[in-house]
């Protein structure tokens, strides 16, 4: 399993960035997939998840209504658009295999893609 992020930065609050991830190594079509972020000094947070025909998505509460993520089977990519970004939203931001019922459970992740936001 290969899952590689990309698209991060850094940005001003209420700026945007879309997030790729590009998977190999399994059959993409077939996982749910996750984005996970992890804030400086902070443990890991579950961002959001979509299903693995790509037909429910789920959301954190955080960043409900600001981000969207979506999926391309054909190409094996995972997306995350984020807009109206805040600095909170400043993390090591991560592609992840879903796995279970549990909506921020996962397997594999990526290295991550940096995201900071600030003025």
């Amino acid at each position: 399993v290969q899952l590689v992020e990309s698209g991060g930065g850094m940005v001003q609050p209420g700026g945007s960035l879309r997030l790729s991830c590009a998977a190999s190594g399994f059959t993409f079509s077939s996982y749910a997939m996750s984005w996970v972020r992890q804030a400086p000094g902070k443990g890991p947070e579950w961002v959001s998840r979509i299903r693995a025909d790509g037909g429910v998505t789920d959301y954190a509460g955080s960043v409900k209504g600001r981000f969207t993520i979506s999926r391309d089977n054909a190409k094996k990519m995972l997306y995350l658009q984020m807009n109206s970004l805040k600095p909170e939203d400043t993390a090591l931001y991560y592609c992840a295999r879903a796995t279970g019922s549990n909506l921020s459970s996962y397997d594999y992740r990526g290295q991550a893609t940096q995201v900071n936001v600030s003025s």
